[in-house]
């Protein structure tokens, strides 16, 4: 192996939406930038995402009525959530943690830190977009969530009533007032409830890509490499882990953030941390432009997806399937909300879209690991957003900043 060249204050390892805004803080801050990506900018998990900056989803996912569904849900293997029988054994200790986040005692606790975290959110967001001129990528449509029968918007309201605590802004609507909010809709649904301060993005690998051009214009810099390990040099903790490229080459900077996504515990557990991490595989389909007239993001919440209309097409995507990383996508799951748009969207075409699949970073209690290494203070982590990454980014690039 050779000791590499590279000059950096930071390595941030992963090019995804929260490792480029950790990249942007750092480099307004005046630090020599690196990213390593095995690939590119924004070109995973963070280019097919639902595009929502959903500043107002506090819940924490134990408590939006996954347990309550749970058995209705696995008994449809295509349905919102997917747990494929051979890999049960390896989650049931994720799942035991999952279960233990939706006590009462830890419910307080985990709802004040994400809503904590997203009024942070909300207030980074728009200031980055205005330094990074792209402000013109943010839309402020509002998102509308649909009920399909009086008890399913029953369940709803004590999640509601958690939101109104935090200030958050909402109202029911229904009849007219529903029809208005998205013309069109199938008359299965009966009530709604728009969001007015829920916000999207007209595209989000677009939007990745221009914030990390503003970054190079503050002097940070790309290498695509794959990281295969990261090492404390002697025990030494005062000083930043070495990383080891896929090449050969050892990278020395003066600190690391960890921003890989759904292998970020991998690299964690090389410094002695083991963090309980799952990979949740989201699925979507992209339609043309012209698929449908959709004016704001509508939130499907008891079938576990939502439709997002984006610059580059409209958008079918969400559910959960929990399998790990290494098992081959199953795009039935795409093709099956799908078939639940037509139903839900009469007159849309279907025809013409993209299939994809990626691969979301989940911890049992929905919040993410932000903050150094146990016993590597010079490496931060700054990964397990779930499905909130594309939201919490700004705030995340923050934090590591601070």
């Amino acid at each position: 192996m050779t000791k590499s060249a590279e000059k950096a204050d930071v390595i941030v390892v992963g090019a995804g939406i929260v490792g480029i805004c950790s990249a942007v803080f750092l480099a307004e801050a005046g630090k020599k930038v690196v990213v390593v990506d095995r690939t590119g900018v924004c070109e995973e998990t963070s280019s097919g995402n639902a595009a929502a900056l959903a500043f107002s989803d506090v819940l924490p996912l134990a408590h939006k009525g996954m347990m309550r569904n749970l058995p209705r849900w696995l008994a449809d293997p295509l349905g919102p959530l997917a747990i494929p029988p051979a890999y049960l054994p390896r989650l049931a200790p994720w799942l035991w943690r999952f279960w233990r986040a939706g006590s009462p005692r830890r419910y307080e606790a985990s709802l004040a830190a994400q809503a904590a975290m997203m009024a942070l959110a909300e207030a980074e967001w728009p200031a980055l977009m205005d330094r990074s001129g792209t402000r013109r990528m943010l839309r402020e449509d509002g998102s509308l969530e649909l009920y399909e029968s009086e008890g399913e918007f029953s369940a709803s309201l004590p999640g509601w009533a958690a939101r109104e605590r935090f200030g958050i802004g909402f109202r029911h609507v229904e009849g007219d007032e529903l029809a208005a909010l998205q013309p069109g809709l199938s008359p299965l649904f009966l009530r709604g409830t728009f969001v007015p301060g829920w916000k999207t993005v007209a595209d989000p690998k677009l939007l990745g890509e221009a914030i990390w051009a503003y970054a190079q214009s503050l002097g940070a810099r790309f290498r695509t490499a794959t990281v295969e390990d990261m090492r404390t040099s002697g025990g030494r903790a005062e000083v930043a882990p070495e990383l080891v490229l896929g090449d050969g080459t050892i990278v020395r900077p003066g600190h690391v953030v960890v921003c890989a996504g759904a292998w970020s515990h991998r690299l964690a557990a090389r410094l002695g941390d083991g963090i309980p991490l799952e990979t949740e595989r989201g699925y979507n389909t992209t339609l043309p432009v012209d698929a449908f007239d959709v004016k704001r993001q509508l939130i499907f919440s008891g079938h576990g997806f939502v439709v997002t209309p984006l610059e580059t097409g409209i958008r079918v995507g969400g559910a959960v399937e929990l399998a790990g990383l290494d098992r081959p996508p199953d795009y039935r799951r795409a093709r099956a909300m799908l078939e639940k748009t037509k139903r839900f969207l009469p007159g849309l075409k279907p025809e013409g879209g993209r299939e994809w699949m990626g691969f979301r970073p989940s911890l049992p209690d929905s919040l993410p690991v932000i903050g150094p290494a146990s016993r590597a203070p010079r490496a931060h982590y700054a990964f397990g957003h779930g499905h909130l990454g594309l939201t919490q980014a700004a705030a995340t690039g923050r934090l590591v900043r601070d």
